[in-house]
């Protein structure tokens, strides 16, 4: 089974034309949702009073294969037609992984929110790995060694356990004002 994926792509608009790519984007951005295996789209705006000129899209899809079908669909090949005498440059495509993608959204939390989530699964993650582990390293291999395949298997857990499963259960925490319909607007 895939893992879902996490897309950040950045485009660059000209200055003439940024009242219509934001309405353009905000329609896309809704017309987006409803392609298969489209899990979450969000739109990041230029700082107000900033000459930045960059937009921000994040995109979350159910698996590699929706994300590859989605931008070879119409829809998207569309959006790239309509939106090419507006921008400058070609787009910019990074996939979020790690701990960088539990944290994405439009208004991310505090820091110090981040924070506090990730030493409460650091936390009891750095007890349990080195007790299950120990034993089965324990002397076999020179102290650098060790603490590297202990801190592998710290890094594996966080990734693919403990976060994921922490910052679904404190969504509230994190963004306590922000609605289900918010989280999908742009």
């Amino acid at each position: 089974m895939d893992e879902p994926i996490h897309i950040a792509i950045t485009r660059r608009v000209s200055r003439a034309h940024v009242a219509e790519f934001e309405g353009a984007l905000a329609e896309f951005a809704s017309q987006s949702l409803a392609e298969p295996g489209m899990r979450g789209v969000h739109v990041l705006y230029p700082p107000q009073g900033s000459s930045s000129l960059e937009y921000g899209i994040l995109r979350s899809f159910a698996s590699t294969a929706d994300r590859d079908a989605f931008y070879a669909s119409p829809v998207y090949r569309a959006w790239v037609r309509r939106i090419e005498p507006w921008v400058e440059g070609e787009p910019s495509y990074r996939p979020l992984q790690g701990l960088e993608a539990f944290f994405r959204t439009p208004a991310s939390p505090p820091r110090w929110k981040m924070a506090v989530l990730t030493w409460i699964a650091v936390w009891p993650v750095s007890l349990l790995v080195p007790a299950l582990l120990s034993p089965l390293i324990g002397g076999r291999l020179p102290t650098f060694l060790a603490a590297g395949v202990i801190g592998a298997g710290i890094v594996i857990v966080l990734t693919w356990v403990a976060m994921p499963l922490l910052v679904r259960a404190a969504e509230g925490f994190l963004h306590p004002h922000q609605t289900t319909e918010d989280k999908h607007q742009p």
